[in-house]
């Protein structure tokens, strides 16, 4: 049986924590769900692990779901709902980019209630009407939480700049058990 060398083990050991702690702070970030503007996707106290670098790789994709910075203080979490030059309308409870309908399945999960005959669960408006603007322009996003109703988002604050993004959310780690993530595509 041959005797462990701790001498070799304890620079290793120390050498694998170093390189851990720099890549989640370069890489990843960690996240905590503030509020119900995510459901039915996230939750209040979900805990979530951020993609920093995918769109140093990569376009941010239509319902992506993302964290940028909305002020000095505080980083949002949202859906892409639209892209540079995409032309975004909402008309009975359905999503129209560039005139065309897109089904919004993340909203339908787990038999989460979107609608009712006299309530929509996403209100009629256009692009022009919520920011003055007929199309998304270059380098912005149009950003809504899932839960429409009650969600601070594009339709309140209007676009949000490429520059403001963290990053993508890839994980919700914890709690698992609530419900299942849809990310688009």
């Amino acid at each position: 049986m041959k005797k462990i060398n701790y001498r070799r083990l304890v620079p290793l050991a120390i050498l694998l924590v170093l390189f851990a702690v720099i890549l989640r702070s370069s890489i990843f970030a960690s996240y905590v769900v503030d509020g119900e503007s995510m459901q039915p996707t996230l939750y209040d106290g979900n805990l979530l692990i951020v993609n920093k670098i995918i769109y140093n790789i990569r376009d941010v994709g239509r319902f992506d779901v993302i964290v940028f910075h909305a002020n000095k203080e505080d980083d949002y979490v949202k859906r892409v709902i639209g892209l540079p030059g995409d032309e975004i309308e909402y008309k009975d409870d359905k999503l129209y980019i560039n005139g065309e309908y897109v089904p919004e399945k993340f909203l339908r999960m787990d038999g989460y209630v979107q609608a009712s005959d006299s309530h929509p669960y996403t209100k009629n408006f256009t692009l022009t009407e919520i920011t003055g603007e007929k199309v998304v322009p270059e380098g912005q996003l149009f950003v809504m939480g899932d839960n429409r109703g009650d969600s601070y988002d594009s339709r309140a604050f209007g676009f949000i700049s490429m520059d403001q993004l963290v990053g993508k959310v890839d994980i919700k780690y914890w709690p698992l058990s609530q419900t299942k993530l849809s990310f688009g595509k």
